[in-house]
């Protein structure tokens, strides 16, 4: 992706079902901080702000802790954590090796040594980047059962209703943001439900009894009910309770990836599939998604269960999960992404006028490969069918024969991603010049004024570094005409259930529409869709009307207009840009159908909410994000 965006996050969950000792004997000490650190070096794509770790040791006798937590916001936070955790092994054992299989002496006096383990990775949305904003949270108590350890890759978009809902409650909440209010809001239910069984036995035990019948019977599955009902966002949140149970619950459309894999050993919890299969060596058919809705919840004892605690709606899995944030070499998501480019084939062979011959095919590393790929197979399936045609109706020599089925499409590696280049650590004056050193090119393979120059991108956001870098470094190589294929469509709206894209102006697909809207005076629009933005705050059932300003045009017009926008004024070659459209993505990835950033049909109220909040704030000015 040319434009990058901050976004998701990622969770690793792991339970230990048998007891401690049998690990220590068969596999050695480090099992499962092993496997916790490779679930964690597989989901570094979705998240490298910081990473954060919380361990709990099941059934330790009062008087030693039995929660430990690290995080970390160093430039590779996932090795920052896992040295200071083995550095604390490799001590203890050097100086005592003959306890390397001693149950207990390790929980007494080891950190990191529990059974249950839940990891986490950030890509902040917003906010600093402090060591305060890293997963997981910690809610503690003096009794066991009511300790919550919390992480989640989530956005809500109703913090503020969240957040009166706890003062309704009682409470006093310290902060005003999404992943503070949830968790007191789940650890408020806990501890009513904890309250409920002690008010249950107290006539008739000690508290100290109590407290086991507290841990072997808490309901996690009626806190969770009780807890979520009022939640509008996308997220997947995993939570650890002192006493050993845990969960990981989905929201009901489904929008964040959620996946397990469970057998007599083990249970872990992942945001991506490969993470799972590289750390335990499973098939993927042995992988089972978390349903919308529900919660896989890992009781006490280590039984394992999905319950429903929200009513599933439309499934809307995020789309660009597949199109650019999760790992490509999940077999389906390879498969989808190959697709994403084939589709487009039709289109590129018409930019092209059908000259594969004097056409040059790139793509702008590194996930848009697949798509390449994709679209090439495509290509010479194309030529395949010429071929036979011109052979069969042309009846060529065995000269020209030869040449036919000699001829193969051109493939270059054009554009090469010359240096990781942070380029919000400079200002506004300077970041364009950053943005242009960010990719180089490879020089002396396409015929200047001769050929055109296809290349293909897995989405096209803002379009500042096709313009300040990429058009501009093509176009000095003397192309012809250059094709610019983005293998998702035009993204036109706001996202808030978890990716940094909220700021309408940002997109040069709005930046396109406002455009023509302009040219064609039709201004008086913008002031009619702002009125009914305005009307509409309070509505429970918002409709989005952003939409019906884009609906003045074609997708056709709005791709020639983003082409005008992003054009260097003083390139010479000839520009088109071309959009997957949003019917291929959903024949691509029919299992994935969140398609709000392009349709701006969102799955929950909250979102239509934001994005006439977003439009509001353009209208008025403000940047600033609309949730």
């Amino acid at each position: 992706m040319t434009d990058q965006i901050h976004h998701e996050c990622g969770i690793a969950l792991i339970r230990l079902r048998k007891p401690l000792s049998y690990y220590l004997h068969k596999y050695g000490p480090t099992f499962a901080m092993n496997k916790m650190y490779i679930l964690m070096e597989k989901q570094h794509n979705r998240g490298q702000d910081g990473a954060g770790i919380a361990n709990i040791k099941l059934d330790l006798e009062p008087g030693y802790r039995y929660i430990s937590r690290y995080r970390s916001v160093k430039s590779q936070p996932i090795a920052d954590l896992f040295k200071k955790i083995s550095k604390k092994y490799r001590k203890a054992l050097k100086e005592h090796p003959e306890r390397a299989t001693d149950e207990k002496w390790l929980k007494q006096n080891v950190a990191f040594t529990g059974e249950l383990w839940l990891g986490h990775l950030r890509y902040g949305t917003h906010g600093l980047n402090s060591i305060e904003n890293v997963h997981p949270f910690l809610r503690q108590n003096n009794w066991r059962s009511r300790n919550l350890v919390m992480a989640g890759n989530f956005n809500m978009t109703n913090v503020d209703d969240l957040f009166d809902i706890l003062v309704n409650l009682g409470q006093h909440p310290k902060e005003k943001v999404d992943t503070v209010t949830v968790m007191e809001k789940i650890g408020h239910f806990l501890d009513e439900e904890v309250q409920g069984i002690f008010e249950k036995y107290k006539d008739s035990f000690s508290n100290q009894e109590i407290s086991d019948f507290i841990e072997n019977e808490i309901n996690l599955q009626r806190v969770l009910r009780r807890a979520c009902k009022d939640f509008d966002g996308g997220y997947t949140m995993a939570g650890l309770i002192g006493s050993g149970s845990a969960f990981v619950v989905r929201d009901p459309n489904g929008i964040r990836p959620a996946y397990y894999y469970a057998d007599d050993e083990v249970a872990v919890v992942a945001s991506e599939k490969p993470a799972i299969k590289a750390a335990f060596n499973v098939e993927y058919s042995q992988i089972r998604e978390i349903e919308p809705g529900h919660a896989l919840i890992i009781s006490r004892s280590g039984e394992i269960a999905q319950h429903q605690v929200l009513p599933p709606g439309e499934k809307r899995s995020c789309s660009f999960e597949r199109i650019y944030f999760s790992r490509g070499n999940d077999p389906d998501i390879y498969r989808e992404r190959k697709m994403l480019g084939r589709l487009l084939v039709p289109q590129v062979l018409r930019a092209i006028n059908f000259d594969i011959k004097n056409t040059v095919f790139s793509y702008i590393p590194n996930t848009a490969e697949t798509a390449f790929y994709g679209m090439m197979n495509e290509i010479e399936n194309y030529l395949i069918q010429r071929q036979k045609e011109i052979i069969i109706e042309g009846k060529p020599s065995v000269d020209s024969l030869e040449e036919i089925l000699s001829f193969r499409p051109r493939i270059e590696k054009i554009v090469l991603k010359d240096v990781k280049m942070r380029t919000f650590i400079t200002g506004e004056d300077h970041r364009d010049e950053l943005v242009s050193h960010v990719y180089d090119t490879t020089y002396e393979v396409v015929r200047k004024g001769v050929d055109t120059l296809v290349v293909i991108d897995d989405s096209i956001v803002r379009g500042t570094t096709l313009e300040k870098s990429i058009l501009r470094m093509l176009d000095r190589i003397g192309p012809k005409k250059i094709v610019v294929v983005s293998s998702a469509p035009q993204i036109r709206f706001p996202d808030c259930y978890g990716i940094d894209m909220s700021r309408m102006v940002d997109f040069v697909a709005f930046r396109a529409m406002i455009a023509l809207i302009k040219e064609r005076g039709l201004e008086y629009l913008l002031g009619e869709v702002y009125e009914q933005c305005l009307m509409s705050r309070n509505s429970s059932n918002p409709q989005n009307h952003v939409k019906q300003l884009y609906d003045q045009f074609t997708y056709e017009e709005i791709s020639a207009k983003i082409a005008e926008i992003v054009r260097p004024a003083d390139m010479k070659a000839e520009l088109e840009i071309v959009f997957q459209t949003v019917e291929g993505l959903h024949k691509a990835c029919p299992n994935h159908l969140g398609d709000w950033y392009f349709t701006g049909d969102y799955p929950t109220p909250g979102g239509v909410r934001v994005v006439n909040r977003a439009y509001i704030n353009y209208m008025e000015g403000k940047l600033v994000r609309a949730y």
